[in-house]
């Protein structure tokens, strides 16, 4: 009998060591859609990454778990998806934009599910929803760029590069040498026009319209700085450390682009993670998109963010982008935003600028 048991223990010894362990995230299940603004190669990380944590999650965009649009363009086609009545299901299960004052908005129209970060308190830099509808998961940061090698042709032709967001519309000398992009398609955009009218007032709308300020992409913008077309941008840190790093993964060394950290601040916009509510989102997964929320707050995640020229929203990653500054500094150094402000005043701040800027 004592060999009988002896021999019943070790196949079931040899039946543990044998059998692989379920992965964490194996039992996680079903379709779902993420409508995101991270620029794309991002998403090619993000989405290679959690097709390994979530080998039986089916991506539900062509392979893909994401859906890319800029945040302002995302905005409008999910109006078009909520209907007039803002009541209609949408095509998704979870939100990456860019721009905070637009989980304000969800939340209002019931739109979003709460769910719980463990220790976010502790866990996050940044603020979040007291309720749990909303995270921040990356963190983008609005600056001035300009060409170290082009600074004696402009002071020749009486300009002087600006160290400050107000130099930027107020110097008349810069008139239709500078460059943004444009809030009505950019989140980023709008958030930091909704930042600065926070500062300065509508007045520095008609500045930057007496200015002649283009509105461009982050792209074309780089290539007018680096031809002497543009004197000075404003552009997302990411766009500036992307085309460095790229560069120098090429062997070239950059000396025709640099960043400039504004000495009113620079504009962190740090980009929430939301959940549908069930009665609205396609796959009715909340339990999968839980999931993927709190591995989009893991370290592995945050570390692809930062591959991706963003700052973590983790407080104790000391870790920050390539070629940037130390998240912690950027933090003191914020402008901030109004988040309820941007919201409440969405259409007023496009109606001013289309007016002062575009017009």
């Amino acid at each position: 009998m004592k060999k009988m048991i002896l021999v019943l223990f070790a196949a079931v010894m040899l039946l543990t060591v044998c059998v692989p362990a379920m992965a964490v995230n194996e039992d996680v299940e079903g379709e779902l859609v993420i409508y995101t603004s991270m620029y794309p190669f991002v998403i090619d990380m993000m989405n290679e990454a959690l097709q390994k944590e979530f080998p039986n999650l089916v991506p539900g965009i062509d392979g893909s778990f994401f859906f890319y649009g800029g945040t302002s363009s995302l905005i409008t086609k999910i109006y078009g998806e909520m209907g007039d009545k803002r009541d209609q299901p949408l095509e998704t299960d979870m939100f990456m934009v860019a721009e905070p004052a637009f989980s304000l908005e969800l939340k209002d129209y019931g739109y979003l599910y709460p769910f719980e970060v463990a220790d976010a308190a502790n866990r996050l830099r940044f603020a979040y929803d007291e309720e749990g509808y909303w995270y921040p998961v990356r963190t983008l940061n609005m600056i001035l760029a300009y060409n170290p090698e082009m600074v004696d042709a402009w002071a020749a032709k009486g300009v002087t590069i600006p160290k400050s967001y107000k130099d930027f519309a107020y110097d008349p000398a810069l008139k239709g040498y500078i460059s943004m992009s444009d809030p009505m398609t950019s989140g980023t955009a709008y958030a930091a026009v909704a930042a600065l009218l926070g500062k300065y007032g509508d007045e520095y709308l008609d500045k930057l319209g007496e200015n002649r300020v283009m509105r461009e992409s982050g792209s074309t913008a780089i290539a007018k700085l680096q031809s002497g077309e543009c004197a000075a941008i404003m552009i997302l840190e990411e766009s500036i450390l992307k085309y460095i790093n790229d560069e120098e993964a090429k062997g070239n060394t950059v000396t025709n682009l640099e960043i400039i950290y504004p000495e009113d601040g620079v504009i962190l916009v740090p980009s929430t993670v939301m959940i549908v509510a069930e009665e609205y989102s396609k796959n009715v997964n909340t339990e999968a998109a839980e999931a993927v929320a709190d591995w989009l707050l893991s370290e592995e995640a945050q570390k692809l963010i930062m591959q991706g020229y963003m700052h973590s929203v983790l407080a104790d990653m000391e870790e920050y982008p390539a070629h940037s500054i130390p998240t912690d500094e950027l933090i003191k150094m914020d402008m901030g935003i109004d988040w309820e402000y941007a919201y409440k005043n969405r259409e007023e701040i496009n109606n001013l600028w289309t007016v002062k800027v575009t017009q």
